[in-house]
C-alpha cells in the first residue's frame, strides 16, 4: 500500500479518535460514541482496516509494573551511510525485541532508536550485542530516562 494519504471524512475521524483513546470498545458502544449505527460504524472500521489506516490494535503495557523500567533515547552513527548498509543496520534493529522504535533522521546521527530494558546490565548487553558488535556503527549515544512525563501514542486526525 502506498505511504500517501487518504482522505478521511468526518466519520472516519471520529471513530480513529475514539479507538485511539479506548480500542477496546465494542462495536455497539463505538458506533454509539461516534454517532453512527453500528452496522455503518463495523463497515467503516474494516475500511480503515483494510486501507492501512488502523496498522494494529494493541494494549499499553505500563514498563514500570512489567519489569522493564529503563528507557533509553539512543542515538547512531554509521560508518559507511550507503542505502544497503542503512537497510543492513534496521534489519538488525528490527529483530531486537528491546527497541521499541527505530527512526533515520537528518541532521545529526543517522539513527534515532527508542529502547526498553529491565535495568543498564541489560542495557549494556543490548548495546554490546547491536553496537559494539556491528562493524559499521561509528558512534552511540545514549540518553536514559529520569522521568517519563508524558507518553502518547495518539495522533490527531
Amino acid at each position: 500500500m502506498s505511504n500517501e494519504a487518504l482522505n478521511l471524512d468526518e466519520i472516519d475521524r471520529r471513530i480513529l479518535n475514539a479507538l485511539q483513546i479506548d480500542a477496546s470498545h465494542t462495536n455497539a458502544e463505538l458506533a454509539e460514541l461516534v454517532h453512527v449505527s453500528a452496522p455503518t460504524c463495523l463497515r467503516r472500521v474494516k475500511q480503515l482496516i483494510e486501507r492501512g489506516v488502523i496498522e494494529r490494535q494493541v494494549a499499553i503495557v505500563s514498563p514500570d509494573k512489567a519489569g522493564a523500567r529503563l528507557s533509553a533515547i539512543v542515538e547512531i552513527t554509521l560508518d559507511v551511510q550507503a542505502a544497503d548498509r542503512m537497510q543492513e543496520f534496521e534489519n538488525v534493529v528490527a529483530d531486537e525485541p528491546a527497541v521499541l522504535q527505530c527512526y533515520r533522521v537528518s541532521p545529526g546521527p543517522d539513527f534515532v532508536l527508542m529502547v526498553q530494558v529491565a535495568d543498564m546490565p541489560a542495557y549494556h548487553a543490548l548495546a554490546h550485542h547491536l553496537f559494539t558488535t556491528h562493524s559499521n556503527v561509528r558512534n552511540v549515544k545514549a540518553y536514559f530516562s529520569t522521568f517519563r512525563s508524558k507518553f502518547e501514542t495518539r495522533i490527531i486526525v
